[in-house]
């Protein structure tokens, strides 16, 4: 075998491996923004916002308050959305969410949040109107803050492998211009 042959197979060798890298940096973004349950509860409802799944198996959700089925289980494929309506309640309630992912129990979810009670104003705090004008001050009492929930994040695609992928890829990059310099002083060198 001659050396250009021999050097034509070399540089054949490392641009398959950058075409093979480049192919694993492809399959290892996929999953980055798979099977993504965000879910809220208020005083008066549950909004439940399932997205990314496998559309291939069968997935199911279920929300219990206090152990009794608001959302029997439900069978859905990639997406799920649905805001439900709580029963009026006295004292905080738990709510529980029950995602079962088809493709891996690693995918599934089983969180309980509490909903607080929906603060109503008492018959003795509501002002009456009046034609005289009041003596006291205003009140500097101010409203009382709703509590606080997590807003869900926007989907970016970026995640925890994030770093991985773009390093992979750089070093796709560096050994196709390997190729390319090594290509190039060979031809020359011939030339």
């Amino acid at each position: 075998m001659n050396a250009p042959t021999r050097a034509w197979k070399r540089s054949g060798a490392l641009m398959a491996g950058a075409a093979f890298g480049l192919v694993g940096v492809g399959l290892t973004a996929a999953p980055a923004s798979a099977h993504t349950p965000v879910w809220t509860v208020t005083c008066s409802e549950v909004t439940v916002d399932l997205k990314a799944y496998s559309p291939n198996v069968t997935n199911t959700v279920t929300v219990t308050v206090d152990g009794k089925d608001l959302l029997p289980v439900e069978a859905f494929g990639r997406e799920f959305s649905k805001t439900l309506q709580l029963p009026e309640h006295k004292a905080e309630v738990k709510v529980r969410l029950v995602v079962k992912a088809g493709d891996g129990d690693r995918f599934s979810h089983d969180e309980t949040k509490t909903a607080p009670v929906c603060e109503t104003p008492k018959p003795s705090e509501t002002p009456e109107p009046s034609d005289t004008p009041s003596t006291e001050p205003p009140s500097s009492e101010a409203p009382p803050a709703p509590e606080p929930s997590t807003p869900p994040l926007a989907e970016t695609g970026g995640s925890s492998a994030t770093p991985v992928i773009a390093g992979a890829a750089a070093a796709a990059v560096a050994a196709g211009a390997g190729i390319l310099v090594v290509t190039r002083r060979r031809r020359a060198a011939r030339g």
